[in-house]
């Protein structure tokens, strides 16, 4: 009997181990199966309309996914950006080259490995999670976000930017998508004005700074000669995906 799958695919771990996600997600079993690039694919890579409407990487990666069932907009972004990793080294392979500080480097791709995270953080499946303000001891939950949150805080950004073009509400705009209650008041409208009104900066310096270490991710860090000593992120150029292009 002949299978649906006529291509060779790989097993992907996701770097959150599908500990955020209900045990009846496919998702829940912390891998994805992903096919190899073809010819199809780099039509998705050309397609103009992707192209201009900012879709392009998203289409290309659900291209890839074997299980059609799984419902893309629910991935964290952690495990979205393992996928887009997947998705290079599927399609032209696992040796990265791009220029950083005027050199050229290489990196294996394969060998980049997942951040650690404390599992005891995630339980049952529940995206949720809570953490005290340092400065002014109130009480927030929180969430991490996922690809429909991200797809929505670019929407809102794009919108915002259109009333004020010098407006830059990156920051709090993520912020209000990701807090989930302030002191047990889950309100969205009270949320959003403690973000703009009461959130102090340096309880907003703290809190990313505790959301970065528990967010499950793929390490892109590399450390170039005479970079910084903690590193630097894998730069994702125009020749990831599109190796051939003139950089």
């Amino acid at each position: 009997m002949e299978t649906e799958n006529k291509f060779p695919s790989e097993n992907i771990d996701l770097p959150s181990k599908g500990l955020l996600y209900p045990k009846d997600s496919p998702l829940s079993t912390g891998k994805l199966e992903m096919k190899y690039m073809t010819a199809k694919e780099e039509d998705i890579l050309t397609n103009q309309n992707y192209i201009t409407r900012g879709v392009v990487i998203d289409k290309l990666i659900q291209s890839l996914i074997v299980d059609k069932s799984i419902d893309y907009s629910t991935l964290i972004s952690g495990d979205k950006n393992a996928l887009l990793i997947a998705t290079r080294i599927l399609g032209y392979g696992e040796q990265y080259e791009f220029q950083y500080g005027g050199q050229s480097h290489t990196v294996d791709l394969s060998k980049l490995d997942n951040k650690p995270f404390d599992e005891e953080l995630f339980k049952g499946g529940k995206n949720e999670f809570s953490f005290t303000l340092p400065a002014t001891k109130k009480e927030i939950t929180f969430k991490i976000l996922t690809h429909k949150d991200d797809m929505d805080i670019e929407r809102e950004i794009k919108g915002l930017q259109k009333i004020n073009k010098e407006s830059n509400p990156e920051m709090t705009t993520r912020l209000k998508y990701i807090l989930i209650s302030v002191d047990g008041n889950s309100d969205r409208g009270f949320v959003r004005k403690f973000v703009d009104n009461e959130f102090l900066a340096r309880d907003a310096r703290a809190f990313r700074a505790y959301y970065a270490s528990i967010q499950p991710d793929l390490d892109t860090t590399f450390y170039p000669e005479g970079g910084p000593e903690e590193g630097v992120d894998i730069p994702i150029g125009v020749n990831f995906l599109w190796p051939d292009a003139t950089i």
